[in-house]
């Protein structure tokens, strides 16, 4: 139901965010322009636009919707994405339907369909669970323990392309060989025939069962990589086509949009009967297979446009929404994008991403995961560890970053989720391989408190990691460091070659993982040695 004008005593009357957080009062335009209040930031929309955020002090326009009839959709957003915004001073913008929006000087301005500008009380955490529980409440289920109990490997980068049964089983087997811990395997990219066709490749995978119960002898559980998509020519096609289960665009005819991987039908989200059709095979897979689940991937708005043909009228959000809909019914899950699927016990995984320094790699990781907690995504992972994104992985051939590496598994390591894909020990040394493993020990020594984080998250919405400014005043600009729940600060190092990196400490006294003891407010430069996350724990009223 869309957002309506609703009186204080009404809100009250039905709403917990009104009774344990704020009053939830505001109106509903399709225009609407706020007058910044001072040192008021903003959260929200895109998680593609992570760096970017808190939005308000420079201009900044983002439409959320990122198509127009006949485009391409090269504008739309590439991860998740949520008609959200929500201030470090209270205030809150929600519509069931994408907006565009727009800061300039000390003005904001919103254009969509029943916007509703709320205000939930003074803070951003107030704004944030005011819109949680209004807009997007908990769903009381997190995605499997499994994904967060221990590292999650990807066959992707060792494999991409050309996975087969025995490349799976030696991959599992070097993970173990190694001492690494077993976790869950998500198998990628062209284990099945053609796109669509959701069986296994026998050619490939001659006895895929036989694989999937050795695997979990060996303490794997199983996923399998599936799209939207269908090939076109296939059997899967024909059959969907002659059903009238795919998407059509403007003229009436079956829909064929290139994607990363070539050119390819859609399947029709809106209808029941392509999600029957759907859900049949992956059931098969799991029931006749005994693989556990499913990476979710494609589905991005981009893939859609306004004037295509479906059961169902629908906007190019509405059909990644259904795709990420689908999942909720797989525990183990995984998906890149999703729209307006805050709170629901989905993992979320940030955009593919290159083995790079700076901006366009290893320091988009926090911003962006900031922003999926600020858009209702609570379990989330940081892309594979060393770089998922395949053509600059091909780029850097053997030649492997390995400081780089060992800085991404310590992001990784105290996130929900953390992803392998590159195998450590093909392309570490001795050292740097320690220090992966010291990585996965400071995982392993907070591992209660991140389950505990996570099962809060499914409970009352409440991010696993956290901006500075959610926990603590004066931290508005400060986005390479979190809080990991209230008492936790976590300030990994993403700087190339650094031995020091400076870190923000609001009021309180705080331990450093090293055992030393600060005072705060203060911003403090700690040594940062190559297998060092430094972390710092409150310990009381200063």
């Amino acid at each position: 139901m869309s957002p309506r004008l609703e009186s204080a005593q009404s809100v009250a009357a039905h709403s917990v965010a009104a009774q344990s957080v704020g009053t939830l009062v505001g109106q509903s335009a399709d225009e609407v322009e706020l007058t910044l209040e001072a040192g008021e930031r903003w959260w929200g929309g895109a998680v593609s636009d992570g760096l970017l955020m808190p939005f308000g002090d420079r201009p900044f326009a983002r439409d959320l919707g990122g198509t127009v009839s006949g485009a391409d959709g090269a504008a739309a957003p590439s991860n998740q994405s949520s008609p959200l915004l929500v201030s470090t001073r209270g205030r809150v913008v929600w519509s069931d339907r994408p907006f565009a929006f727009s800061f300039e000087e000390d003005t904001l301005r919103i254009s969509g369909r029943q916007v509703l500008v709320c205000r939930g009380g003074s803070t951003l955490r107030e704004a944030y669970l005011t819109a949680s529980r209004r807009f997007f409440p908990p769903s009381g289920r997190a995605p499997a323990r499994e994904l967060f109990e221990a590292p999650q490997y990807n066959t992707w980068i060792e494999s991409p392309y050309t996975p087969t049964q025995q490349s799976v089983l030696e991959f599992a087997a070097g993970i173990l060989e190694a001492g690494m811990p077993p976790g869950v395997l998500m198998i990628d990219d062209c284990w099945s025939p053609d796109y669509g066709s959701w069986w296994f490749d026998r050619g490939r995978f001659p006895d895929p069962a036989a694989m999937t119960r050795q695997l979990h002898a060996w303490g794997f559980t199983v996923m399998l990589w599936v799209v939207p998509f269908v090939s076109p020519d296939s059997a899967a096609f024909r059959e969907l086509e002659g059903r009238g289960l795919l998407v059509r665009d403007r003229s009436g005819d079956t829909a064929v949009r290139r994607w990363w991987n070539g050119l390819s039908a859609l399947l029709d989200l809106t209808n029941p009967d392509a999600i029957a059709w759907l859900t049949r095979h992956l059931d098969a897979l799991r029931d006749e297979m005994g693989v556990d689940g499913f990476k979710f991937d494609g589905g991005d708005v981009r893939d859609y446009r306004d004037d295509d043909l479906t059961f169902r009228p629908a906007e190019p959000v509405d059909l990644c929404e259904a795709w990420s809909r689908v999942g909720l019914e797989y525990p183990f899950n995984e998906y890149r994008a999703s729209w307006r699927m805050g709170g629901r016990p989905l993992g979320q995984r940030l955009q593919d991403k290159g083995p790079l320094w700076g901006p366009a790699g290893i320091r988009s990781l926090l911003p962006e995961m900031l922003a999926q907690s600020m858009t209702g995504y609570p379990f989330i992972c940081p892309d594979m560890i060393g770089g998922g994104e395949i053509t600059a992985m091909n780029a850097q051939g053997d030649s492997t970053d390995q400081e780089f590496f060992v800085r991404y598994a310590q992001v990784a390591a105290l996130s929900p989720m953390m992803q392998f894909s590159v195998a450590p020990s093909r392309v570490l040394d001795e050292v740097h391989l320690a220090a992966v493993r010291e990585a996965l020990a400071v995982r392993a020594a907070l591992l209660p408190r991140l389950l505990e984080l996570v099962d809060e998250a499914a409970r009352t919405g409440e991010p696993v990691l956290r901006p500075m400014a959610y926990h603590a005043s004066g931290a508005d600009e400060v986005t390479d460091q979190f809080f990991l729940g209230p008492d936790l600060i976590v300030a990994p190092v993403t700087e190339q070659g650094a031995t020091t990196r400076s870190v923000v400490l609001p009021a309180g006294r705080w331990r450093a993982d090293d055992g030393a003891v600060f005072d705060g407010p203060a911003r403090i430069d700690v040594p940062c040695a190559l297998a060092r996350i430094p972390r710092f724990e409150r310990l009381g009223d200063a």
